[in-house]
């Protein structure tokens, strides 16, 4: 069951060893993952998701969008050109920078941070957003850039979720906020043991019997496509395999494994999915057959149909962005231990802020905003 093993190929490749050198380049970049991460946030975020926010959440959401791009495309060039991971697409060819919604299935841990590839080629890193766990939020440095990013936090309860995650889609459904919300619907990763429990009930209740994938639960999906329909201009059906063994996230920093991910993509326009619940729960179930039927090829063939769709990463791309990050860093730990005094307590204000802002997940309002509601309010108490 093993969807990363491709079989019959001839293809005896073994998992890379972990050298010293790549434990040692490994460590190296991890080191610069987090330091980069956590001076960008602690200078940048207060500025961009805060004060700007005071006056136009629009353009707090560009700069966010902008610098933490940025940020981000550090992992694909990881991923892609040190570690020398072949990320291979196909299916529907997408077009740059559309507003989007994204179901995709959930292999491994880290299947999240491949779409970071696909969106940084279509000039939408700084726009992706993703339904996680709540206990994501509580990792260090990540969790306030998840916060910030404006990340849907979920308890995996719906009595719970609904309302915070109904709340938050209402944020975004202004056009002219770039948008890639990403959605996993099988609401946890696969192992073989949660897919004869997904199995088990299918056979239960009359469903399909999936192999390499678990049953979508629908309800986060109905109301996603429920609240942003009208302002998408697409959902892409995403299918991740990877060849030859689901990574971790040490795979991934360490260059271990994979050797190559493999993405397929269909691109579906929002007016061709139901809108009802029963037929969308039934048009997404139907979707993750095709999934299972896409793996199933996969696992026998070693790739999926219509490769090619998207080209190499550019090299030039991610040097230059290496160099922003690299020149912001050098001018962030200048500030930190060569200037004013200032700057060191900036730090620490900032850390709290953040600390604060993602432990009670708070936003603030533009000041227009609660100036209008006060006035609305002391009218109705008259």
């Amino acid at each position: 069951m093993e969807v990363s093993r491709i079989q019959g190929t001839g293809d005896e490749h073994k998992q890379r060893s972990l050298s010293p050198l790549r434990l040692l380049r490994g460590v190296l970049c991890l080191v610069v993952l987090l330091s980069t991460a956590f001076l960008f946030l602690v200078y940048l975020a207060p500025v961009a998701a805060c004060i700007l926010r005071l006056f136009n959440i629009h353009l707090s959401r560009k700069v966010t969008s902008f610098f933490f791009g940025i940020w981000l495309a550090l992992w694909p060039f990881l991923f892609e050109k040190i570690n020398g991971t072949k990320v291979v697409f196909s299916g529907d060819t997408v077009p740059p920078k559309e507003r989007v919604l994204i179901i995709a299935n959930h292999r491994t841990e880290v299947d999240w941070m491949y779409l970071w590839d696909l969106a940084l080629r279509k000039g939408c890193l700084g726009s992706i957003k993703y339904v996680l766990k709540s206990s994501l939020m509580k990792l260090p440095i990540f969790g306030w850039g998840f916060h910030i990013f404006e990340f849907i936090s979920v308890e995996r309860k719906w009595e719970i979720d609904e309302p915070v995650l109904r709340k938050m889609l209402s944020t975004f459904v202004d056009r002219r906020d770039p948008l890639w919300l990403a959605l996993f619907p099988e609401g946890t990763d696969f192992t073989e043991q949660k897919c004869k429990r997904s199995q088990q009930f299918a056979a239960e209740n009359g469903l399909p019997i999936l192999k390499y994938v678990l049953l979508p639960k629908s309800r986060g999906f109905h109301a996603c496509l429920e609240i942003l329909k009208h302002s998408l201009d697409a959902v892409y059906d995403i299918t991740i395999a990877y060849k030859h063994r689901c990574p971790t996230l040490s795979d991934n920093v360490f260059g271990v494994d994979p050797s190559e991910v493999h993405i397929h993509i269909r691109r579906i326009l929002p007016k061709d999915i139901p809108t009802s619940e029963p037929e969308a729960t039934a048009w997404l179930i139907d979707s993750f057959k095709l999934k299972d039927q896409l793996l199933s090829e996969f696992v026998a063939q070693g790739h999926f149909p219509n490769q090619g769709t998207d080209a190499e990463l550019s090299l030039a791309t991610c040097l230059g962005k290496l160099l922003v990050v690299i020149c912001l860093t050098g001018l962030f730990i200048y500030l930190t231990f060569f200037s004013s005094i200032w700057f060191k307590v900036y730090i620490g204000l900032s850390c709290i802020y953040l600390s604060a802002a993602t432990y009670f997940n708070f936003r603030p309002s533009p000041v227009i905003d609660i100036v209008k509601n006060a006035f609305s309010l002391s009218k109705k108490s008259r």
